[in-house]
């Protein structure tokens, strides 16, 4: 390919919220390789408030196959619009069968992707899909297409662009749903996508009490629409009172949330990215022993990050279907949190780190 000919690019991730946080350093690694280049990125309407404003890109392309564009025959209509934009790059970070036929349908003439056996033949450059062996983060993954062309791209910081309406709405619902001005809160996120990363609503209930105990931390609860009575469970089984904020954002609010706190505590999900993205600290509780899903590939970002992550002997993860009763998640103890929560917000001689890992350091 001849890389002084791209004049432009559209780069495609039309898939969950924090691997569009995570894709982010791949807008600012082809921005630096192509400065004069028309750049556009194509999501999901659950995830445009991740890149809308982002200072390097000149569009936000949303394809919306769950509503505006549901269907063969809208496919196909927005295809021909894409067409129009005429893109002569595309970089599909997480190819599908719609992605793919899409950009082959648009006329872009070279279409850079992961070969997944979803329709990859229409790809007019195909990477080997090693991303379930979980060897580097996802981040590094994304870069990967990009090198492919022929670019050098680095690891750079998560961008989530925080317009000032966006900050100021944060902060009314805080106050208006009962956080004082000064007062000392962390952000608890106890929902995920699948049954099998969350960590019980008890112990996030019993976490939340300690904090408050212990260090005068009140809770600010958060998750999606879908995840509220999650969310609900936990308040619920709380002694102290936490803000209750489930269902009742956007992303750009949750942000600007995230970054007025000091601290999220959440399974592995995509406000963890987030939080990563504005440069809050983060526990992320993983499960599950699986390399494609392991920390390795989707732990925080940055050096601000802990996960903790523990091997129970499972020779095969059953992921939803786990016969162990999720023992992985079940294992990991409202008090080792507490004691992360020390390192991160009061570090001293005295705080145990062992087997967690920090930012890009492994801590024994």
């Amino acid at each position: 390919m001849e890389i002084a000919k791209v004049k432009r690019i559209l780069i495609i991730r039309t898939d969950r919220i924090g691997d569009v946080v995570l894709s982010t350093p791949v807008i600012k690694a082809a921005r630096s390789a192509f400065p004069d280049a028309y750049i556009a990125m194509m999501v999901s309407e659950q995830t445009k408030e991740i890149v809308t404003g982002n200072p390097d890109l000149n569009e936000v392309i949303v394809y919306d196959k769950q509503s505006r564009h549901r269907g063969f025959l809208k496919t196909l209509i927005f295809a021909n619009w894409l067409k129009g934009k005429r893109f002569d790059l595309a970089l599909i970070l997480h190819s599908t069968v719609r992605v793919n036929i899409i950009c082959c349908l648009a006329g872009i003439p070279q279409r850079v992707g992961y070969a997944r056996g979803k329709m990859d033949f229409l790809l007019t450059r195909r990477l080997e899909y090693t991303k379930r062996l979980g060897e580097k983060h996802e981040i590094e993954y994304s870069l990967d297409v990009l090198r492919s062309i022929g670019v050098k791209a680095e690891p750079s910081p998560l961008i989530i662009p925080l317009k000032e309406s966006v900050v100021k709405e944060a902060d009314s619902l805080l106050f208006e749903s009962g956080l004082k001005k000064d007062e000392k809160f962390v952000v608890i996120s106890p929902g995920a996508s699948c049954v099998s990363r969350i960590w019980p609503s008890a112990n996030f209930a019993r976490l939340a009490d300690i904090l408050k105990e212990r260090f005068g931390l009140s809770t600010v609860l958060v998750s999606g629409l879908e995840e509220v009575k999650i969310g609900e469970k936990v308040r619920e089984l709380m002694s102290s009172k936490p803000v209750f904020l489930c269902g009742r954002m956007s992303l750009g609010v949750l942000a600007a949330i995230l970054k007025r706190a000091p601290l999220l505590i959440s399974n592995d999900s995509g406000p963890v990215h987030i939080a990563c993205a504005v440069g809050t600290p983060v526990i992320s509780i993983f499960s599950r022993k699986e390399k494609g899903l392991s920390p390795v590939r989707w732990g925080p970002f940055g050096k601000k990050g802990v996960f903790v992550h523990k091997d129970v002997g499972c020779v095969k993860c059953l992921a939803h279907n786990c016969d162990k009763g999720f023992l992985c998640l079940y294992s990991i103890t409202v008090d080792e949190i507490v004691e992360k929560v020390k390192e991160l917000l009061y570090p001293g001689p005295s705080s145990n780190t062992e087997g967690v890992k920090m930012g890009d350091k492994k801590v024994e």
